[in-house]
């Protein structure tokens, strides 16, 4: 059976201790398995347009908010590795498995932001390769238990989340692009390395809207609670284990108070309870 998560925003006005706290006792109470924190390690310009500050390190939020619940699983989604020392982060994961009680699940991914690599150092026309030797690394050395999600749907995406994750977590994608050609990848991938299937887990946008969409203009998690019951319940039928639901905003001007989010988020799991 499908499980929900929910993306909790860890940057902006509306982030601090007292909005975390929020989001996690909402989760619990209202049944969502899983709770996603995004990552980025230096707020460039760029960056900062989309994700302003204040910035929280999901590594940090995830650890302080384990402490605050008892069943919610914490996923970031998803760590940049190729910004992180190895070391580092498997220290973070042995620390956050021990205090979460086996409840932390590490995402990872390339990143996006050119400014970003060059802030911290590191050549962003490396990053495919240096994330591959910090999946190795962290695949091969962290705790029994830490399950790893791997973002990413290019080729070298999909590879690696077979060679190297537990799951495959697209993020965005809509679905007729994963039912017609990311699953079908992954399968294939999955086949040229004999290797099982990575368990899929997908991330999509939350977006209530009080009419349909038209369908050729929508994008998966937009529209009516009828078209974003008919999203969660074909990527169920895709075979999706966690499908979690971003309430953010493509821009920081159009963020609405998490009075909203919550709202959203309550009617889709009112509507997806069984009478």
């Amino acid at each position: 059976m499908t499980k929900l998560g929910l993306n909790i925003r860890n940057f902006g006005p509306a982030a601090s201790p007292e909005a975390f706290r929020s989001w996690a006792t909402f989760a619990e109470d209202h049944g969502f398995a899983v709770a996603t924190i995004s990552d980025h390690v230096a707020l460039t310009p760029e960056v900062a347009a989309l994700y302003p500050e204040p910035f929280y390190d999901p590594f940090t939020v995830s650890t302080w908010l384990a402490g605050l619940t008892s069943s919610l699983r914490f996923v970031t989604s998803v760590a940049i590795l190729p910004l992180r020392d190895p070391l580092l982060t498997l220290r973070s994961l042995a620390n956050l498995d021990s205090l979460s009680g086996g409840r932390f699940v590490l995402g990872a991914g390339v990143g996006w932001s050119e400014e970003e690599y060059a802030a911290v150092g590191v050549p962003f026309r490396s990053r495919g390769r240096l994330l591959d030797e910090r999946l190795e690394t962290v695949v091969a050395e962290r705790p029994v238990g830490v399950p790893v999600w791997v973002g990413g749907t290019s080729p070298a995406g999909i590879r690696r989340a077979v060679g190297y994750g537990d799951a495959w977590h697209p993020i965005n994608q809509q679905i007729g692009w994963i039912r017609e050609v990311g699953l079908p990848a992954v399968r294939a991938e999955a086949l040229r390395q004999g290797r099982p299937m990575p368990a899929f887990v997908p991330r999509i946008r939350a977006r209530l809207l009080p009419v349909d969409l038209i369908e050729s203009d929508r994008l998966v998690g937009m529209g009516s609670l009828r078209q974003i019951l008919a999203d969660v319940a074909e990527l169920s039928a895709l075979g999706a284990e966690y499908v979690v639901l971003d309430t953010n905003a493509d821009s920081p001007a159009e963020q609405l108070p998490l009075e909203h989010d919550f709202a959203t988020l309550r009617e889709i799991v009112g509507a997806l309870e069984p009478a």
